[in-house]
């Protein structure tokens, strides 16, 4: 009779983990159709426009559309540009993020004006971040003035070799502190014990910041460097404000490229281009995620 018992409540049990699944999966649904719809789809239509001649005749072209873009001097001019720009901004406002979470995170005497400080152009619009920049770097602005007073010749910050370095602090003052903020958080969780142990070893600063810290920072330190890489590649919209769709040679990005297509109806290289540029963001950021798994997978375990 017990074991008759036994094994009525485990069929009970049974058929409950059974509905509890169900609904979990009836509950996962609405996000399913929204990946599908927003995500997927459109990009199965990418990825069809990329193969045919255009989306009327749809004819298959294979890889002759991908051969155009990889040819193409605009494409070269704003692939190498960006990729320049990435390389200059991603890591600095990895490092300077973190090395301001670290002062920060000492006792200094005012550290919630410096803090606010730094997270104020998250709160300030795109346009009068613009503005700003437009006064500070235009040929007769701000910038140009203090030149002049110091004995220089004024420069054209917008259509010079220059630009680059501006959209780099641009995108620096607008995403350092955002960045500060997540490395301050991580910072605050390392155990305090494994800290103290260090203290006591007679572990000098920098041995407790190599050996201890950077390995409980790294799914954030990945975390910080791919929302940067992808903000990197969103700058166009400030460098569209300032320059319109005419900037000089080295400000011309990715997606001064796709905007002039889109323009054009050109959605066959418009497609073939964004799938060339997602594979590499793909690859990118796998890279990164290996990295991370190499020096972090000890802190984990």
């Amino acid at each position: 009779m017990k074991q008759k018992v036994i094994r009525k409540k485990q069929k009970l049990n049974d058929k409950r983990v059974r509905a509890l699944r169900w609904k979990s999966r009836f509950f996962l649904l609405p996000s399913i159709l929204g990946v599908l719809l927003f995500f997927l789809i459109p990009f199965g239509v990418v990825a069809f426009y990329s193969v045919v001649d255009n989306p009327i005749s749809k004819e298959f072209v294979f890889l002759d559309n991908f051969k155009n873009v990889a040819g193409n001097l605009a494409f070269k001019t704003a692939v190498k540009n960006t990729a320049v720009f990435s390389a200059i901004a991603v890591p600095l406002a990895v490092v300077l993020s973190l090395l301001l979470a670290i002062v920060l995170e000492a006792k200094l005497p005012f550290r919630s004006q410096f803090r606010t400080f730094f997270l104020s152009p998250m709160m300030v619009p795109v346009a009068s971040i613009v503005l700003i920049w437009k006064v500070l770097f235009s040929y007769s602005g701000a910038i140009n003035e203090w030149i002049k007073a110091l004995g220089g010749k004024p420069i054209d910050w917008w259509y010079s070799n220059y630009s680059i370095m501006v959209i780099v602090i641009l995108f620096l003052w607008k995403n350092l502190g955002y960045n500060m903020i997540l490395f301050m958080a991580a910072l605050a969780s390392i155990p305090k014990d494994i800290l103290e142990v260090a203290r006591l070893e007679s572990a000098t600063p920098l041995q407790t910041f190599f050996f201890i810290k950077i390995r409980y920072l790294s799914s954030t330190m990945l975390f910080v460097t791919i929302m940067s890489l992808i903000s990197s590649f969103k700058v166009f919209r400030e460098v569209y404000m300032l320059t319109s769709d005419a900037p000089f040679d080295t400000a011309y990005l990715l997606q001064h490229y796709m905007n002039t297509k889109f323009k054009n109806l050109d959605y066959q290289t418009l497609s073939a281009a964004a799938i060339m540029m997602s594979v590499v963001m793909v690859i990118i950021i796998g890279t990164l995620f290996l990295v991370e798994n190499h020096f972090g997978k000890d802190v984990e375990g």
